[in-house]
């Protein structure tokens, strides 16, 4: 059935008249008929609903969490983090075999690995990769996190003519085809972690310097060396992928197969879901209200924010402090919680969402408290007016609020929009914009305020911190620039006292929540609808939406 159609028909069963209350009675329907000897065995094949189109599918320029989960599928790094996100062997033999001083890794790779198409998948093909990374003519976004392997930060600054001197001193050499060492400049306590994240995932030269800029853009332009392969690629409605018999695992890979549904709309989702279309879609807004107590409903704790972002030059008067403070503490975050994400999620309290670490073994919300400044309209009604006198001005110009195009994306704007006209006279105009359009927009600096999303890379609050560094050109989209943030950031970079470490982060969180150049909204928990039929998903707290490696259909 054509997806086009998949579409028709939800939005038929919308127009008569499905409801949510029986939708858990027909998760069976295909073990229904006759007795148990006639059962056939279900059909290894899954079916997913996912909210936004990935952008390429290249693990150099990556940046989003549909990218990253696609990666996760085709493709494979050193380790693969299992349902308690703990490296597990992947590509690797083995854990890694570190040196005294925390800097040297060594890790050997599985014998007989080859890429999906059958050729031999080398350790070699780490090293391209890296460098590949980090070549500043790749404009990797993540580059940084590469930058903790000796001399990545000297390739990363490189000049052209100095390109291939840097690549070559790089602390990431092939010892022979099955032996990888990684030098780091500093040692680094999550990095075996890290290896499982796409960004570290190997590279086939060939292939990809055949595709040039176009690497990872269609079906035909992307090999891995995962679990499975990219079978079709229509663009902005379906992906279908495919088991890789050529994985090293495949033995114990049970789906054969894994079509992913890019559906913006809650309600088409939902009704994909009820009807038995889909077998895994998120809930949205009150959608998970009429889940609660069914066995469909699983949540996935993430480690994530929602916040809005102030661009302190492309719209002027957010370079006031105050101005920045009024609109964040105008904004009922409960109330933000219970309209818009169904109270599923939890409202902020500070950047770093619960349940993160604080790198000293304890949970970084509990020893940091509460940071955000609290919701209150009359102090914030204070600030805008002690701002705009500052700024020689009446009122506050007219200015755009860009977010995804999403139901959820959108229901943000509107309730955004609501609260500065009632509680600070302001009015916004809404920008909701495809996916990567707003991707594009806010790498670009292409915008006023904008409302958006921040999954950690690893469990440490500095994966949220480091964002704001005022010399950080990938990620402080804003321009925030406070010396004082600097130096606790870059401090507790280097602090090798995990107390003092963790204490400095604290700090740094509390001059970035006074300063509020980003307004955090929520911690988010997402719920979603699963057929109870599926067993082995796992959905991760951060960088991807969900892993299909063990799932298998009862």
């Amino acid at each position: 059935m054509k997806y086009n159609k998949l579409l028709v028909l939800a939005s038929v069963t919308a127009m008569l008249g499905t409801t949510v209350a029986g939708c858990s009675g027909n998760t069976d329907n295909n073990q229904q008929a006759g007795g148990a000897d006639n059962k056939k065995a279900p059909a290894q094949e899954i079916r997913i609903n996912l909210a936004a189109e990935p952008p390429a599918i290249d693990s150099s320029v990556a940046t989003t969490n549909p990218s990253f989960t696609i990666l996760n599928a085709v493709n494979e790094g050193l380790y693969r983090l299992d349902a308690e996100g703990k490296p597990q062997p992947g590509l690797a033999a083995k854990l890694p075999d570190i040196s005294p001083d925390g800097l040297v890794y060594t890790i050997t790779l599985r014998d007989g690995l080859t890429w999906a198409d059958g050729s031999p998948l080398k350790a070699s093909d780490f090293v391209w990769a890296y460098q590949r990374t980090l070549d500043p003519a790749t404009k990797a976004k993540y580059a940084t996190m590469l930058s903790w392997i000796k001399g990545g930060v000297a390739l990363n600054k490189a000049k052209p003519e100095e390109v291939e001197a840097k690549k070559a001193e790089l602390g990431v050499k092939a010892k022979d085809d099955k032996t990888l060492e990684i030098t780091l400049e500093r040692p680094v306590a999550f990095f075996t972690d890290q290896l499982a994240m796409p960004l570290f995932f190997p590279q086939k030269p060939d292939f990809v310097k055949a595709q040039g800029d176009k690497n990872g853009a269609d079906a035909d332009k992307i090999i891995g060396a995962g679990p499975f392969k990219m079978e079709k690629w229509d663009h902005e409605q379906q992906i279908v992928l495919v088991k890789n018999d050529k994985y090293w695992d495949a033995a114990n890979v049970k789906l054969n197969k894994v079509t992913v549904n890019v559906v913006k709309d809650a309600n088409t989702a939902l009704n994909m879901y009820e009807t038995d279309q889909v077998d895994l879609t998120e809930l949205r807004g009150e959608q998970a209200k009429a889940y609660q107590g069914k066995p469909d409903l699983t949540l996935k704790k993430e480690f994530v924010t929602g916040y809005l972002m102030f661009h302190n030059s492309k719209f002027p008067a957010f370079a006031n402090v105050k101005i920045r403070q009024a609109l964040g503490m105008a904004i009922d975050r409960k109330a933000y919680n219970e309209v818009v994400n169904g109270g599923t999620s939890i409202p902020s309290t500070g950047l770093v969402p619960v349940t993160v670490l604080d790198g000293n073994k304890q949970e970084f919300r509990k020893v940091a408290g509460d940071t955000e400044p609290a919701f209150d309209v009359a102090k914030a009604k204070q600030l805008l007016a002690e701002g705009l006198k500052e700024l020689n001005m009446t009122s506050l110009p007219k200015f755009k609020l860009t977010a995804d195009d999403t139901e959820g994306a959108k229901k943000t704007i509107e309730f955004v929009q609501a609260q500065w006209k009632q509680n600070l006279g302001v009015d916004v105009d809404g920008e909701p914009l495809p996916f990567a359009l707003r991707v594009k927009n806010m790498q670009e600096n292409n915008f006023d305020a904008l409302f958006a999303l921040w999954g950690a890379d690893y469990n440490d609050p500095m994966t949220f911190l480091d964002m704001w560094l005022s010399d950080n050109k990938s990620f402080n989209y804003v321009a925030y620039n406070n010396k004082a943030y600097d130096d606790l950031v870059k401090g507790a970079d280097k602090e090798v006292d995990l107390a003092k470490r963790s204490k400095m982060l604290i700090d740094a969180e509390k001059q970035l929540m006074a300063d509020l150049p980003i307004s955090p909204l929520y911690f988010r928990t997402r719920p979603y609808a699963k057929k109870p039929n599926v067993e082995g998903l796992i959905l991760p707290p951060m960088s991807k939406e969900w892993e299909l490696k063990w799932v298998s259909i009862k």
